[in-house]
């Protein structure tokens, strides 16, 4: 149908239009989510009975069928009902015919939302939902997104933090936004008093994390350090940070060395170091990890750090706490192999 930017989904939605159909893509869950949110409440905008009108499947643990039926199902005492579909990138064959043939003629009274990570463009309901959907692409931000974001989150908390603390928060936290948006509400918590987060506040509370953000584990990792580096991971678990910051902070930092990495190979020395916050020898440890790094090895780190996403994301490995410690510890041993 039309592949929309996110501000075009924003501006579509104020204006009041809404689409049957709508294809959520990419791993940036916080932004993904609340513009299922986005649509769902204005799709159901006037609905009293809102519970009877809006439902989730998932196609992992439910049929296709179900889905379908339930999209094709009568709004009660509203204009329409939403179907939001999670997990569609396995099915049989069979289902997704079903999915299909639902693409090709949707009912108008309903909204279907589908939400996905990411697809599989060698199956053809891929190629359907592509064409029928009105898509939307959440791909993770960078940091410079990032930055805006959390100055934008921190006015709605009405907490300030200045330039150099917010570059610190996110070299520390990453860029995954429902990762920052949780600690940037507990260093609001923190400075209730004075509305104002300093750097001294990040020191405390994320503590052992800042390993991560000065580039101990990103220079285990590459050093190909796996002992020290799952003993730095182990020791993270055990000082309660989640999984999901520790995976954040990983990639945030695979992402920086990546950058940084290509600055390097352009000869903008000078650029790389400006980006450094911190003291010399800090600057000089992530100048000789990068200098030692590779360019391959770090494309290859950031594609396993995406599959380990998804693989907790999907409770591959058991689920829960035990299922995402695992993801980590195979995902160290991998990136330090």
């Amino acid at each position: 149908m039309s592949t929309l930017t996110r501000t075009e989904l924003d501006r579509s939605l104020k204006s009041g239009k809404i689409q049957p159909l709508y294809l959520l893509i990419g791993c940036e869950t916080y932004l993904r989510d609340t513009a299922a949110r986005n649509i769902t409440d204005l799709a159901l905008s006037g609905t009293l009975l809102r519970e009877f009108n809006e439902v989730t499947f998932s196609l992992l643990a439910e049929p296709a069928m179900s889905a379908i039926a339930a999209a094709e199902q009568l709004p009660m005492m509203s204009e329409r009902r939403v179907v939001r579909i999670r997990d569609f990138g396995r099915l049989r064959e069979t289902d997704e015919d079903i999915l299909i043939r639902y693409l090709e003629r949707p009912v108008d009274s309903t909204v279907m939302i589908f939400i996905a990570d990411e697809l599989d463009k060698r199956k053809k309901l891929t190629k359907v939902l592509l064409s029928e959907c009105a898509v939307v692409d959440f791909s993770a931000v960078k940091d410079a997104e990032a930055r805006t974001w959390a100055r934008t989150r921190l006015k709605e908390i009405k907490t300030t933090a200045d330039d150099r603390t917010l570059g610190e928060i996110i070299n520390v936290v990453g860029t995954d936004l429902q990762t920052l948006s949780t600690e940037l509400e507990k260093l609001a918590a923190a400075a209730i008093n004075t509305g104002q987060i300093t750097l001294e506040m990040v020191d405390q509370l994320t503590a052992r994390s800042r390993e991560l953000s000065n580039f101990d584990l990103g220079d285990q990792l590459v050093a190909g350090n796996r002992k020290q580096a799952l003993q730095t991971l182990h020791r993270l678990l055990e000082d309660d940070v989640p999984p999901v910051m520790l995976l954040g902070l990983i990639a945030g930092n695979y992402h920086r060395l990546a950058v940084a990495k290509e600055l390097l190979n352009r000869g903008k020395t000078d650029e790389v170091q400006r980006s450094i916050y911190g003291p010399p020898a800090k600057r000089d440890a992530v100048m000789n990890t990068l200098r030692r790094s590779d360019g391959a090895k770090i494309a290859r780190g950031i594609k396993l750090i995406a599959d380990a996403d998804l693989a907790i994301k999907t409770s591959q490995g058991g689920g829960g706490p035990k299922g995402a410690r695992l993801q980590l510890e195979m995902l160290v041993c991998q990136l330090a192999g």
